[in-house]
């Protein structure tokens, strides 16, 4: 046997040996697995930028030439989706990592999570999942499936393999899908990738598929490795002619190969590849001449070879471009972000310490006084309700004053309003008042920027605290019940209680003068006051039984009688609109006069002391508000808000925080736009750094390989 490139065994990477490369071709390895390596790590960085592009090796074919057999033939194991239709329908980027002292080979999927693989039917079924993802109306992908193998047994390479090419369409594939095929090939045969273009010994190479599409852009074969597969189905003198083949002449030349028998699966599968590949050319002597390349071995060492010499080639290129690129990262990252660095897990608990600290400042200006204010607020406008129910709606109303101490039915009314303040509820109403105005506090925190992009973690937080608000509310409920309960039957006033009370009164019932009025000028200001009045004097034209009960408030027009003797001589209709507008400002105008009367009698001797609760009912049910409320408050406090306030900043951490995973921790951080651009250019300028750091390693150990080389030669 000549000393040719012919080489044999299984799946040994050079001299036909299995297992490891040797210690002498540790310096012709170094660089491609360096390069491989980064080749990795500007994938995460380059942006569609083609300068900072290693290249690959593409394996093309059509469906029938074998391309599947020579990957899996390097790899050393059946791996690929198999199937008789369609199956490849995504590209696959495979990356293989030479493992000189593992003992064990397994496979990765980086982008799904998968890692440690050691079964490779489970890889072969994975991709095939993954391909079938695709539709059959789609039925082509450009999106990448990323699969990394490591072994002893394997070369470092990058290879991209890519659907086959197909002549004919047959019933069940779409129109499109031979031009989908084409489409995608030819975005991943260009430069500077390597193409490895798979055609079949019984196949006329003129009609290659792989040559032809090759050679459209790569017309001189400079970066073409061709493979004939199925070698064994040929005469040996035509394969060799084919192997030297000066009518498809290719720079980096042919390798040939013998494809796997059929019936056969497995490991044992391509065992059988190398040993029949290896007994076909040891039997004819004619593939022993120095310039014919056969066999697995040879294709992998020269696979190895044309990458290595191709990226060494590419290697000053891609520091200059690396170089130019980290300079402009550097410069936005300090013109951007002034050089200032953050982590997600940084974001994330800077987010936590500002949503503590504001809730903070809320429950520190949230205590016994503010809570009191609160309920006290809320129980006044029950008083009002109840006067309204009681008193004001009373069309006797006007002789209240005179009648209140006489009139035993008048008297009954201030016991009957008594109760129904103390027996409506009070330590459910007064709790949930409270336990809403800390979720709409919490609400309106988390209503704001940062908190606004982190729509998910607004919801866990104003969750939780529901939660943890409602664990303390029955609780608390019925403390406040049990505390005023004395209250519900016999209500004692001091002289300074009635004096308070009096006060509040006379503000509520003017607050309340002040909001209808305001109403009433609304309405005037919407309809119109000249609207405003005929619409007025219809209704009381339409009810002339009510028309004692309002006071004249249209001094200064025309006579009443002749407005609306025209207005209704007139053929028209009034809006409803309007109609209910004037009825709103009647019902204003009433109420207005009424509490106006209210406020008088408050003012008055009538109401100077507790003798005349039953004259002043809006008096008498402020001191009981008062007692309630500084009972409701007590309990409030103690029951619900210290506890609540000590625990929501240990849930904040637990839930928001602690709890979360690295990879939930940087999705809530890239959430924010402004965080995530920040993280991306610094990841950038980092993975760029660690590019640059390598790269300068492996130009320095080149030169030195390159000057070791001369000084031998010479």
């Amino acid at each position: 046997m000549s000393s040719g490139s012919y080489s044999y065994g299984k799946g040994g990477f050079g001299n036909g040996k299995n297992g490891p490369m040797n210690n002498n071709q540790d310096d012709f390895m170094m660089l491609t697995k360096q390069l491989i390596e980064v080749r990795n790590i500007l994938k995460t960085v380059n942006q569609n930028c083609s300068a900072l592009q290693l290249p690959s090796i593409v394996v093309i074919g059509s469906q029938s030439s074998g391309k599947s057999s020579v990957l899996e033939a390097i790899v050393g194991h059946e791996f690929l989706p198999k199937g008789n239709n369609m199956v490849t329908r995504r590209p696959i980027e495979l990356t293989l990592v030479h493992t000189p002292n593992a003992e064990e080979e397994y496979g990765e999927f980086p982008e799904i999570g998968m890692k440690n693989i050691t079964d490779f039917n489970h890889i072969q079924k994975t991709l095939s999942e993954l391909n079938m993802s695709v539709s059959e109306s789609e039925c082509i992908s450009t999106d990448p499936i990323e699969l990394k193998i490591f072994s002893p047994n394997v070369p470092d390479l990058t290879l991209i393999d890519l659907p086959g090419y197909i002549q004919v369409i047959n019933r069940k594939q779409p129109p499109i899908l031979k031009r989908k095929i084409v489409e995608l090939c030819d975005k991943y045969i260009v430069e500077p990738n390597i193409i490895l273009a798979i055609s079949s010994a019984d196949v006329d190479l003129a009609n290659s598929e792989a040559l032809t599409h090759s050679r459209k852009v790569d017309p001189y074969g400079q970066r073409t490795i061709g493979v004939i597969t199925k070698m064994d189905l040929v005469e040996p003198e035509k394969g060799v002619d084919l192997l030297i083949n000066n009518e498809y002449p290719l720079e980096l030349g042919y390798v040939g190969m013998v494809c796997k028998p059929p019936g056969k699966s497995g490991f044992s599968r391509q065992l059988s590849l190398t040993q029949k590949s290896d007994e076909y050319f040891r039997k004819n002597p004619i593939f022993h001449q120095p310039d014919v390349q056969v066999g697995l071995s040879s294709l992998k060492k020269r696979l190895t070879t044309i990458l290595e010499e191709n990226m060494g080639q590419n290697l000053y290129g891609i520091v200059d471009a690396v170089q130019t690129e980290l300079e402009e990262v550097r410069y936005q990252y300090k013109v951007q972000y002034n050089d200032r660095h953050i982590t997600a897990e940084s974001y994330t608990a800077d987010i936590m310490d500002t949503l503590k600290h504001q809730f903070k400042e809320f429950s520190n200006s949230f205590g016994k006084a503010e809570v009191r204010e609160e309920i006290q607020n809320m129980l006044e406008e029950k008083i009002m309700d109840i006067c309204k129910e009681l008193y004001y709606n009373d069309s006797k109303v006007v002789a209240f004053p005179s009648l209140c101490l006489k009139d035993l039915i008048w008297k009954s009314k201030v016991d009957q309003s008594s109760a129904l303040l103390t027996k409506s509820g009070i330590g459910r109403t007064t709790t949930q008042l409270v336990v809403d105005i800390v979720l709409d506090e919490l609400r309106e925190i988390t209503s704001k920027e940062p908190f606004t992009y982190h729509e998910s973690s607004c919801n866990k937080i104003i969750d939780f605290s529901s939660k943890l608000l409602k664990k303390k509310f029955h609780t608390t409920v019925d403390q406040v019940e049990n505390t005023i309960k004395p209250l519900k039957f016999e209500v004692e006033c001091t002289d300074l209680e009635w004096e308070r009370g009096k006060e509040r009164a006379i503000s509520l019932v003017d607050r309340h003068i002040q909001e209808s009025q305001k109403k009433l000028q609304e309405i005037r200001s919407q309809v119109g006051r000249r609207k405003l009045r005929t619409a007025i004097k219809y209704i009381r034209h339409q009810n002339q039984r009510k028309l004692h009960q309002f006071d004249d408030s249209l001094e200064g027009v025309e006579d009443e009688t002749q407005i609306l003797k025209k207005e209704i001589s007139k053929p028209r209709q009034y809006n409803p609109i309007l109609i209910e507008k004037a009825k709103e400002a009647m019902g204003l105008r009433k109420e207005i006069a009424v509490l106006k009367g209210r406020a008088a009698a408050l003012r008055s001797r009538q109401c100077s002391s507790t003798s005349g609760k039953s004259c002043c009912p809006e008096a008498f049910l402020n001191v009981i508000s008062q007692k309630l409320a500084n009972s409701a408050v007590m309990f409030i406090q103690i029951e619900l808000l210290n506890e609540f306030m000590f625990q929501f900043p240990r849930e904040v951490d637990n839930k928001l925080y602690y709890d979360l995973s690295r990879e939930e921790v940087n999705n809530f951080a890239c959430e924010n736009p402004t965080i995530r651009r920040h993280i991306e250019l610094q990841k950038r300028k980092d993975a760029l750094e660690l590019v640059m750091d390598k790269l300068v390693y492996l130009v320095r150990r080149q030169n030195e390989l390159i000057r070791r080389k001369e000084l031998k030669d010479n």
